[in-house]
C-alpha cells in the first residue's frame, strides 16, 4: 500500500510546476475559506472590474482610445449602480413590503381552495386540509415576524451597503486603470518557470470571460424581458418577479423551475383559473424556451463542456463552500478541475 501511495505521488508532484500547482491552489482556497466576508469587496470589485475590461477591450477593437474606453464603460457602470440605489432598490423594497402583507390573504384564498377541492373529492378530509394550510399559515407569521426584527436591526446593513456603495466603485476604477501593474505585481511573486501555471491561467480567462459576461448578459436580457412580459399583462409584482426570473438563470435547470412557482402563486391569487392566468403562464413558458434554446447557445458560442451531473455537483459543492458566489461560479470552477486535470504534470513511472 505504502508503495502504490509513493508512486502515485512520485507520478503526479516530482514535477516543480506540479508543486507550484498545488500551492497556488492550497493558498487560493485556504484564503477565500478563511476570509472570503472580509474580502467580500474586493471580490465583488475584481468580479465587476472582469466584466467590465470585456467591454473596454471591445471598444479598443473598434479603435477607441484606452482611457475614452475606460471613460465610456465606468461612466455607464455608475450610471446603472445609480439607477439600483436610487430607483431599482427602493421599488423592490416596496414591492416585496406588500407582498408580505399579502401573504395572510394568499393562505386563506387557498384554504378556500382546497376546501372547494374537498368538498368535490370524498377522499379529502377536513383534517387533510388542516394538515395543509397551519404549517403555511405558522410559515407566513413567521416570515413577518422575521422582517420586523430584520427592519429593526437594519442600520448596520444600511452601514455596509453606504460603504459597498462607495468602496466597491473605486476599487472597480483602480483594478480597471492598474489591472497590468497589478498582475504584473503577483506575477512577481512565482518563479521563473511557471509555463503551466500561466497555460492554466490562458484557458481559465478564456472560459471564464465567456461564462461569466454571457451569464450576466443572460440575466439582464431574461430579467427585463419578463419585466416587460409581466408590466404588459398588469401582473402583479412584475420588478420583483422579473428580478427573481433574472437571478433564476445562475442556477442551470433548477432556477427555472423553482421561479416558476412563485410566478405560478402570485398569477393564480390575482386572476384565479381564468383567461390571464394562462396567458401569463404560456408567456412565461415561452420566455424561458427562448432562453434556454436560443439565447444561451448565442451567448455561449464558447461554452464549457461539462456533463449536467458535473454542474449540479460543482453547484452543490461550491454553493455550500461559498454561498452565492460559489453557485454564480460553480462551473468556471469546475472548467478550472477539469483544466487541471488535463494540463497537470506528470512523471512516467518506470
Amino acid at each position: 500500500m505504502i508503495k502504490v501511495i509513493k508512486e502515485w505521488f512520485h507520478r503526479y508532484f516530482s514535477d516543480p510546476q506540479a508543486v507550484l500547482l498545488a500551492i497556488l491552489l492550497i493558498v487560493s482556497f485556504t484564503v477565500l475559506m478563511t476570509m472570503s466576508q472580509i474580502l467580500a469587496p474586493v471580490l465583488a470589485s475584481i468580479v465587476i472590474a472582469y466584466l467590465l475590461d470585456g467591454l473596454i477591450k471591445n471598444l479598443e477593437h473598434w479603435h477607441f482610445p484606452y482611457f475614452l474606453a475606460l471613460f465610456l464603460v465606468y461612466s455607464g457602470f455608475i450610471t446603472i449602480l445609480i439607477f439600483f440605489i436610487v430607483v431599482l432598490l427602493p421599488l423592490l423594497s416596496y414591492q416585496l413590503t406588500e407582498l408580505i402583507a399579502e401573504l395572510p390573504k394568499m393562505v386563506v384564498k387557498g384554504q378556500q381552495l382546497l376546501e372547494e377541492i374537498r368538498k368535490d373529492n370524498q377522499f379529502l378530509a377536513d383534517e387533510n386540509v388542516k394538515g395543509i394550510i397551519e404549517p403555511i399559515r405558522e410559515r407566513v407569521n413567521q416570515i413577518g415576524k422575521e422582517i420586523l426584527s430584520y427592519s429593526l436591526s437594519s442600520i448596520p446593513t444600511l452601514i455596509a451597503l453606504v460603504i459597498y456603495a462607495i468602496l466597491v466603485p473605486l476599487l472597480v476604477f483602480f483594478f480597471l486603470k492598474d489591472k497590468d501593474k497589478i498582475l504584473t505585481w503577483l506575477v512577481g511573486f512565482l518563479p521563473n518557470e511557471h509555463h503551466v501555471a500561466e497555460q492554466v491561467w490562458k484557458e481559465m480567462n478564456a472560459q471564464m470571460g465567456n461564462y461569466v459576461r454571457g451569464k450576466v448578459y443572460e440575466i439582464f436580457i431574461v430579467g427585463i424581458a419578463a419585466y416587460f412580459l409581466f408590466a404588459y399583462l398588469n401582473m402583479n409584482y412584475a420588478s420583483l418577479l422579473a428580478v427573481l426570473v433574472g437571478l433564476s438563470v445562475i442556477i442551470p435547470y433548477v432556477g427555472a423551475v423553482v421561479v416558476t412557482f412563485p410566478v405560478m402563486i402570485v398569477a393564480y391569487f390575482q386572476w384565479g383559473f381564468e383567461a390571464s392566468f394562462f396567458w401569463v403562464m404560456g408567456s412565461y413558458l415561452i420566455l424561458q424556451a427562448l432562453d434556454g434554446n436560443v439565447l444561451v447557445p448565442l451567448l455561449f458560442s464558447e461554452a464549457v463542456n461539462l456533463h449536467p451531473v458535473a454542474i449540479m455537483v460543482s453547484i452543490l459543492v461550491f454553493g455550500n463552500l461559498w454561498g452565492v458566489w460559489g453557485v454564480f461560479f460553480a462551473i468556471p470552477l469546475a472548467t478550472l478541475i477539469k483544466a487541471l486535470l488535463i494540463v497537470w504534470p506528470r512523471a512516467t513511472i518506470e
